[in-house]
């Protein structure tokens, strides 16, 4: 799932909807965040090439409102209400999901096992070759 930036980036996800909690006079989403393009990507946990400077789910509450809505650690966040987070810094991702004026948080996550499962389902490739013959590749 690395980033390189100016190539283009294939990504399996999936949405999740976080209703905040009012809690006194602040909004809680339940999670934490880690990463961003002003970070040392080499710190993040759970960044493969330790180049990967994506925002990531480092920390979910047990019961919060991001455990509910299926959020999990390790999740790159992809996108929060429509705003690309591919390459932005860690406090305007933390600003991006903690407006004020927004009850609910829309993201765009993408995480290993929607990868594995997606080419799990594709199944194995079959590529024909001249002699008529099948190979399969696993």
């Amino acid at each position: 799932m690395a980033f390189v930036p100016g190539q283009p980036l294939t990504a399996v996800v999936q949405r999740i909807e976080i209703q905040k909690l009012q809690e006194r006079n602040n909004l809680i989403l339940g999670f934490s965040i880690g990463g961003g393009i002003d970070q040392d990507p080499g710190q993040n946990p759970f960044s493969e090439s330790k180049s990967d400077k994506g925002i990531y789910v480092t920390r979910i509450t047990p019961g919060g409102p991001a455990d509910v809505s299926g959020l999990m650690m390790g999740d790159k966040i992809m996108q929060v209400n429509g705003y690309d987070m591919t390459m932005v810094t860690h406090d305007y991702a933390r600003k991006r999901l903690t407006k004020k004026s927004e009850v609910v948080v829309r993201l765009l996550v993408t995480r290993k096992s929607l990868e594995q499962a997606v080419k799990q389902s594709m199944g194995p490739k079959i590529t024909p070759k001249c002699d008529n013959s099948v190979t399969q590749h696993y």
